[in-house]
């Protein structure tokens, strides 16, 4: 299986752009997966420039309704007529930050109908791929739902993210995660893939959502990665670059920042 960040924050490869967003292109020996979109179109120049054909994906899978993850959805469909997209039923719903700014995914019916592929159980996409669409929270602290809001019928809530999915990738020994903001927390993902599968985890790759965490949020964090053994951590986009510095000191795994362009074999 292969894995390379069609957008991320950070760019590195001379001829491809970055953006705040992510889009990661993921590839088994059967299917070909983008999760997530980015902000823009982006994605869609890098691919090109990684010579990815975006009109042979087969499943698009989005993990949850901000912007930065979802802003390139319309421009995929143009592109793209065969995929199948994945996500929770309350993708669209409106979402907004505590300064004002609306940062939810614009709701098109005419272009999303006959595309989308609503899901509340898991997943399998094929025998190396699952989407686990329901978060347990194990853990409160590790938690990132601070300054984020979402229209409910009763005005404006805090959003706890129930839109939020990720996906594992399966091998015979082991499982592997990758996420996309874990706003419901990477230790309660791992947890909740643990539990459903019973396989250690061998690698993590995504967005912790750490870039404003305390210090007890990244202790709690980082001693899960120690206790249960992890052996590559793959962080980007929402983790912060100050804190990847501080994982790589701190966590016993292979720590790295996965960049846009970065290649990834599994």
């Amino acid at each position: 299986m292969k894995i390379i960040p069609l957008v991320e924050n950070v760019v590195y490869t001379h001829g491809l752009k970055a953006e705040h967003g992510l889009c990661i292109y993921i590839e088994t020996d059967n299917t070909k997966i983008l999760f997530d979109t980015g902000q823009s179109g982006l994605f869609l120049e890098n691919a090109k420039r990684l010579h990815i054909s975006i009109e042979d994906i087969d499943v698009l899978i989005l993990s949850h309704g901000h912007y930065d993850h979802t802003g390139g959805l319309y421009e995929f469909i143009a592109h793209n007529t065969k995929a199948v997209i994945y996500a929770k039923k309350n993708i669209c719903t409106p979402k907004f930050h505590a300064d004002g700014r609306t940062i939810g995914t614009p709701c098109k019916p005419e272009m999303l109908e006959n595309r989308m592929t609503y899901l509340d159980s898991i997943t399998h996409i094929d025998s190396q791929l699952s989407i686990i669409p329901n978060i347990s929270i194990y853990s409160e602290l590790d938690t990132h739902f601070s300054k984020m809001f979402v229209q409910s019928l009763d005005g404006l809530i805090e959003d706890t993210f129930t839109d939020e999915l990720f996906v594992v990738l399966h091998s015979s020994e082991s499982i592997s995660i990758i996420t996309a903001c874990s706003h419901r927390g990477i230790t309660n993902i791992c947890k909740t893939a643990h539990e459903i599968f019973k396989k250690p985890i061998y690698s993590v790759i995504g967005g912790f959502h750490t870039k404003d965490a305390d210090s007890l949020q990244y202790e709690l964090i980082s001693q899960f990665c120690n206790t249960n053994a992890i052996s590559y951590i793959g962080v980007c986009h929402c983790t912060g670059v100050e804190m990847f510095a501080r994982m790589k000191q701190d966590i016993v795994a292979k720590v790295e920042y996965v960049y846009t362009g970065k290649y990834i074999e599994l």
